[in-house]
């Protein structure tokens, strides 16, 4: 064995329509100095207009292509067996205002309507009356000073669990919306992925059908 090649492919990359896509685009490649300099530039897919906006390249092909320079090369792979190639414009995914305030809106009113609902479903200001009339004794007093601070609460509360305050965060660990569209992005690659492969890999007789 001439060396030894260890590769680790990119869970995801951006490029622009038509591009050459390179090996130092969707793999990371610890070696020699001297392979790696060899290796980084070679090319691997040349994007064309019928291949849509979703791409997969798989390690096999990587592998191949490596075989192609040196037969020899001992190659060791880690971590995913495949990259996602998204295809925009440029090169780059714009973000979309307008998706995202409406976005926004639709979860800010519906949130609140959602906790206006439960407060009506319990009966809320009546449990708020009981629980000022056992502080205080007195069955007519407005429980005002206790619907204050329970609303403040309630707002306090949405911050520490969504842990994000003007764009700080109290801690380093991920809030639960993190973490769900987190999931959300891996199932959504895992389907991608999986309908690509079956696009390649089923017979052109049985999708005609």
């Amino acid at each position: 064995m001439d060396a030894t090649v260890y590769i680790r492919l990119r869970r995801r990359i951006v490029v622009a329509p038509d591009a050459l896509i390179r090996m130092s685009d969707v793999a990371r490649i610890v070696a020699d100095a001297e392979w790696e300099q060899r290796l980084l530039p070679l090319p691997v897919l040349r994007v064309r207009p019928e291949d849509g906006h979703l791409l997969v390249i798989d390690m096999l092909h990587i592998v191949r292509i490596i075989r192609e320079v040196s037969p020899d090369v001992a190659i060791e792979t880690y971590g995913e067996p495949h990259v996602l190639v998204e295809v925009a414009e440029g090169g780059l995914v714009k973000p979309r205002r307008l998706l995202f305030i409406l976005a926004w809106v639709l979860l800010f009113f519906g949130s609140g309507m959602a906790i206006i609902n439960f407060h009506a479903d319990v009966n809320m200001p009546d449990v708020q009356r009981r629980i000022v009339r056992l502080l205080t004794g007195n069955p007519d007093w407005h429980p005002w000073l206790f619907q204050v601070p329970y609303s403040l609460g309630i707002g306090f509360g949405m911050l520490l669990f969504f842990n994000r305050m003007l764009g700080r965060r109290w801690n380093d660990e991920p809030n639960p919306l993190e973490v769900e569209m987190f999931m959300y992005q891996e199932n959504v690659n895992h389907y991608v992925i999986t309908e690509e492969y079956r696009k390649k890999h089923e017979p052109s007789g049985r999708r005609k059908r």
